[in-house]
C-alpha cells in the first residue's frame, strides 16, 4: 500500500507542471475604457466611448496566445459628448439599442506582435 501511494505521489508530482496555469482577470471599468474613433464625412473624426461594460481575460500563463477575451457592452451607454448624436446612434439607424441592448466581443485568436503586445481578433 505504501508503495502504491508513493507511485501515485510521484505521478501526481510529475503531472503538476503539465497542468495549464490559467487565471481569470476582470477588467476594472474605473481604470480602463472602451473608446472609438470614426471618420465623419472624410473631414473630421468623431470620438466616443461606452461607459458600461464588463470584460474578462482568461489568461493562459503557459501560452498567452491560447488566452480568451470576452467583452459585453451596454449599447445604451454610448457617449460622444453630443446628446443629439448619441440619441441618433442609439436609434434603429445605428445600434438599435431597443433591439440589441448589449454587444458582445469574443476572441477567436490572440497573436503576439511584440514583447508585451498582442493583437486580439474575434467576433
Amino acid at each position: 500500500m505504501k508503495r502504491m501511494l508513493a507511485i501515485f505521489g510521484i505521478i501526481f508530482a510529475l503531472a503538476l507542471p503539465m497542468t495549464v496555469s490559467a487565471s481569470t482577470w476582470n477588467i476594472d471599468p474605473d481604470h480602463s475604457n472602451i473608446g472609438f474613433k470614426v471618420r465623419h464625412l472624410m473631414v473630421s473624426n468623431v470620438k466616443g466611448s461606452f461607459a458600461k461594460y464588463t470584460a474578462t481575460v482568461e489568461l493562459n500563463e503557459q501560452d498567452v496566445t491560447q488566452s480568451k477575451v470576452t467583452v459585453v457592452i451596454d449599447t445604451n451607454s454610448i457617449d460622444t459628448n453630443v446628446q443629439k448624436r448619441d440619441e441618433h446612434l442609439r436609434s434603429a439607424d445605428f445600434l438599435d439599442v431597443a433591439k440589441y441592448p448589449v454587444m458582445t466581443f469574443t476572441s477567436k485568436k490572440v497573436v503576439r506582435t511584440g514583447d508585451d503586445h498582442f493583437t486580439v481578433t474575434g467576433t
